[in-house]
């Protein structure tokens, strides 16, 4: 979510910028910042080869028997998987919540900015008109004045033919 000054600095952040003030479901302090970075992890190739990697390697020193403090049924790593899962899932969960407000906040943000493009769009297509309007009418006045100007030649015309009889007669 941008900031302020970033909204500032970036006019097309505008419409972000009231939703700024949001708070996450996390926080947005280091803790929620890490917890939520951490419930992103889990879904990771890089996690899940990490974790098939340490899982296979202490199964593989039991059942080979080099150590024997997780003996088969591996009750120790049973326990390892559950202390996970019980911190994963609501980590996840409060992650995905974290992530839908700010959709709905970047939404709401992306159909005010559609409803200032269409306004914008509407005032420019009336000014369009508007200006339209003003050039036929400047045309008609051209083409007014531009009969009145032949007219007014015509005259000029006549009455320089006229005087000009009347000095060559005289």
């Amino acid at each position: 979510m941008p900031s302020e000054a970033q909204a500032v600095s970036r006019p097309h952040f505008r419409f972000h910028a009231p939703h700024a003030h949001l708070a996450s479901v996390f926080g947005d302090d280091w803790f929620g910042v890490r917890a939520e970075g951490f419930a992103r992890f889990f879904g990771t190739p890089t996690f899940l080869i990490g974790q098939t990697v340490i899982v296979s390697i202490w199964i593989a020193l039991n059942v080979v028997g080099l150590t024997q403090f997780d003996v088969y049924p591996f009750i120790l790593l049973n326990l390892a998987f559950s202390l996970q899962a019980a911190y994963a899932a609501p980590l996840i969960l409060l992650a995905q919540t974290r992530q839908a407000d700010r959709d709905k906040a970047l939404a709401d943000a992306d159909a005010q900015h559609r409803e200032a493009l269409a306004q914008a769009s509407v005032e420019r297509q009336e000014l369009a008109a508007k200006q339209n309007a003003q050039i036929l009418e400047l045309l008609d006045q051209n083409t007014r004045l531009t009969q009145l100007t032949q007219q007014l030649s015509e005259g000029i015309k006549a009455l320089t033919d006229d005087i000009h009889r009347k000095i060559v007669a005289a």
